[in-house]
């Protein structure tokens, strides 16, 4: 405890302590205001100003991390005395103004705002109510806080013609790894030999979020942006400008599947809302943010209002005989697309990507996506500041671990590469050397030019369960059409019928499987589902036998003489997973059967014992990879049961492909001779053990009989074992390209901080005339530091 002046003396260099004082009966808050302490700016502390000048008003209000204070300010009045704010940032206080200010923010509160609206993405209001439950009456401070350190960052404070420097998208962090001329290339990159010319290679991502969307509430005239397009964002006045000439020109419907994001984009609602999310151009690499590569979205994903190019004079075209530009979709979206965008647009199958994924945009909005409910109930200037400054943040952070990212990335793709070479070399030890050279010929070909014949594209069309019933139900429709029509019932056509049957068929199967897994001790909500399930399979199963038996009348005498699969009726014969359908192949010779009947089901058996085999084929796929997780990377107890649950499902489902295609291949069968169909058997086969270290026939088996022409006619080399062997050549080059390209991305790296070093020696020996002897000294520290810490990122990489 201290005296009221030993209290002011002590606190003359620490006037924002909060003081108790002692009022007879227990201590109270005051203030060192109240108790009689002033602070005097523009001298050392305890040192009074001759000619001292008072803050307007009664008070003047200083916000700092502990609290908001109350405090008595005096300026200096001397002759040589800095004006009042100036004083105010050599005390580190912002003031709120530059005209008679009132409140000011410590330095300390606003690196802290600043770090916490990145890491929590609080807002200037939630920050502020939490240091006092008051008004806010900071007014801009955060902004401009932001908007200065991001001028400062890019070294404008450094430019005799300071902001008026400013161009845009000169206030972004770079990324160090992309190629930029002039900056971490060397000098004759241009001419490099078309083999290493892809390692010079921008690789960019386009994507939109519409988490980021912002209502429609105040204006560019009440809240302009203070960056005004010199980082991420566009400036938004020319950007509406242009807008205004696009946004009646509507979107091509994708020619791919039906992505409502891009066809639905003119019918997407934006009433109240003056942006319905953000469109961003990135580093595809490693995710960072681009100069001017972020604008605002009225129309869903409107891409069309991007075209601009062809807008603008063949001037300012670029030269398509110097520059190569490949578009590709990211991994994650591409099982999305169409089959043949599945092969032609992959970065599997793409030369000189490496193991780039294209799916950078998706992992930043991840941590931009915390500030939308923030970031949509402001004004434009401030929405779009706010922004900029995250991405700033964002792609620093990206910055500082590029070291430890790149070596961690460099390790782990020097073994991949090493094993998939393996595994592509143990695969060519099978395959005709002249095969493999001409598949080679044809993979190097189609990469060189795209409009040649695609080797990762299957040569013959694939029989599935659906595009049979499809070309059936056709058919059937067009004997509708001219008045034929076979059918004895009025709703269920042949067609019909024996499809049902085919469908009653597998739900007994996993009816079956799903009965024997039911365990002893199942609850009771369990065996409920299944005995509900149970009824109504047989309530399905009884109604297709009375349609049944119009088309085949001779099964009406096999149901009930054999109510199951067995000779003779035994107790669990009667349940709805063990009845026998007796569809046409099931029948004895003895029973004659409509020969119609018998087409349909061999058409239908034989598109179902190519699907069970390839689904046979992706199981074991699936297996051998679920495999090699779990003995790479999982470890502990509950890590290992749900790998070896998954394990288990995908064992199950091989087990019950192979059921099926045995099934079908039994009907085939007995179909065959009697539709005098017999060179189906060099295609399906008998499903054997593991029992042998050749590769199975399951791999060379073609979706259907190749055309004599193709070269894949011999039946050991065809379409199957083709594709297999151009994707384990694929994934080879990929793995390959990636120790390359990671390669050169640490050289990058390491030669941009260099050049950021020198940058900054630069800006330090650059003299501001209009500035004072104190603003040269402070702006050479700041540039030191940053050579200093540009120096030490390059030899951290190094």
């Amino acid at each position: 405890m201290m005296c009221r002046d030993c209290i002011i003396k002590c606190h003359a260099s620490h006037p924002l302590h909060r003081i108790d004082e002692w009022n007879k009966k227990y201590f109270q808050c005051t203030s060192l205001k109240y108790l009689g302490l002033h602070v005097q700016l523009g001298h050392s502390p305890g040192e009074q100003c001759l000619n001292a000048k008072s803050a307007s008003g009664d008070g003047f209000v200083v916000v700092d991390v502990h609290g908001i204070h109350e405090i008595g300010l005096d300026y200096c009045g001397c002759e040589k005395a800095q004006i009042h704010y100036i004083q105010l940032l050599c005390a580190r206080w912002f003031p709120a103004t530059s005209l008679e200010p009132q409140t000011a923010a410590t330095f300390a509160l606003l690196e802290m705002f600043h770090l916490l609206s990145f890491e929590s993405k609080v807002s200037a209001y939630e920050f502020y109510h939490s240091l006092a439950r008051r008004s806010d009456n900071m007014g801009m401070t955060p902004i401009k806080w932001r908007n200065l350190k991001a001028f400062k960052r890019a070294g404008k404070s450094h430019d005799p013609d300071g902001l008026e420097s400013i161009d845009q998208g000169d206030c972004v962090v770079l990324c160090p790894a992309c190629p930029q001329p002039g900056k971490n290339l060397p000098d004759d990159w241009e001419d490099a030999p078309s083999n290493r010319r892809w390692l010079y290679a921008l690789f960019l991502a386009i994507d939109a979020n519409f988490r980021l969307k912002r209502k429609a509430v105040s204006s560019d005239e009440r809240d302009p942006s203070l960056n005004a397009g010199s980082a991420y964002f566009v400036e938004g006045c020319e950007y509406k400008t242009y807008l205004a000439e696009r946004i009646a020109v509507p979107q091509e419907w994708s020619m791919c599947v039906s992505h409502n994001a891009v066809n639905m984009a003119d019918t997407k609602s934006s009433r109240g809302l003056a942006a319905t999310g953000v469109g961003t151009v990135d580093c595809a690499q490693y995710e960072m943010k681009l100069a001017h590569g972020v604008g605002d979205l009225q129309k869903g994903e409107k891409y069309k209002i991007w075209n601009c190019l062809n807008s603008m004079p063949p001037n300012l075209w670029f030269d398509r005989e110097k520059k190569h530009i490949q578009f590709v979709v990211p991994k994650f979206h591409l099982n999305a697309h169409i089959p043949a965008c599945q092969t032609r647009f992959s970065f599997n199958y793409s030369k000189g990507v490496g193991r780039t994924d294209g799916e950078a945009p998706e992992r930043g909005w991840a941590n931009i996506n915390q500030v939308a409910t923030s970031t949509k109930e402001m004004g434009p200037g401030s929405c779009r500041d706010t922004l900029d400054d995250n991405f700033s943040d964002w792609n620093w952070k990206k910055v500082t671990m590029f070291g430890h990212t790149l070596i961690c990335k460099l390790k782990d793709t020097v073994i991949c590469a090493k094993s998939y070479g393996e595994e592509l070399t143990d695969l060519e030890c099978g395959i005709n050397e002249v095969h493999l050279t001409a598949w080679t010929s044809e993979v190097e070909a189609w990469e060189e030019d795209n409009s040649e014949l695609n080797p990762f594209e299957s040569r013959v069309t694939s029989m599935t369960q659906t595009a049979v019933r499809l070309r059936l139900a056709e058919n059937e429709a067009c004997n509708l059409e001219g008045s034929i029509n076979t059918s004895l019932h009025d709703e269920i056509s042949p067609f019909q019928l024996i499809s049902s049957g085919l469908d009653l068929e597998d739900q007994q199967h996993w009816f079956r499987a799903d009965t024997a897994a039911l365990g002893v001790h199942a609850t009771e909500t369990r065996r409920t589902n299944l005995c509900v399930r149970g009824n109504t399979l047989r309530c399905k199963i009884k109604a297709w036998t009375v349609v049944q038996a119009l088309y085949m009348p001779a099964v009406v005498s096999l149901h009930a003489a054999h109510p199951s699969a067995d000779s003779a009726p035994v107790a669990g014969n009667d349940k709805p997973e063990n009845l026998t359908l007796w569809l046409p192949s099931a029948l004895l010779p003895a029973y004659q059967c409509n020969h119609a009947l018998w087409v349909l089901e061999w058409d239908l058996r034989f598109a179902q014992a190519n699907d069970a085999l390839n689904e046979v084929r992706q199981t074991i796929r699936l297996s051998s990879h679920l495999k090699t997780v779990k003995r790479t990377h999982i470890c502990g107890q509950r890590a290992s049961t749900c790998a070896r649950s998954m394990l288990d499902l995908a064992e199950m489902k091989k087990m019950a492909s192979k059921l099926k295609y045995n099934n079908a291949r039994s009907a085939l069968l007995t179909l065959g001779p009697l539709l005098g169909k017999v060179a189906w058997k060099e295609s399906l086969r008998v499903l054997h053990s593991e029992g042998t270290q050749d590769i199975s026939w399951i791999w060379k088996a073609p979706d259907c009989m190749p055309s004599s022409h193709s070269i894949f006619s011999n039946s050991h080399y065809h379409s199957g074992l083709h594709i297999e062997w151009c994707k384990a050549q694929a994934r080879t080059a990929r793995w390959s390209e990636g120790v390359l390209s990671l390669l050169e991305e640490m050289c990058r790296v390491i030669e941009f901080f260099w050049w950021q070093s020198r940058w900054w020696k630069e800006r330090g020996g650059v003299v501001v005339v209009s500035s004072s002897a104190y603003y040269q000294e402070g702006a050479l520290a700041y540039a030191e530091q940053q050579v200093c810490l540009q120096l030490t990122m390059a030899n951290h990489c190094q």
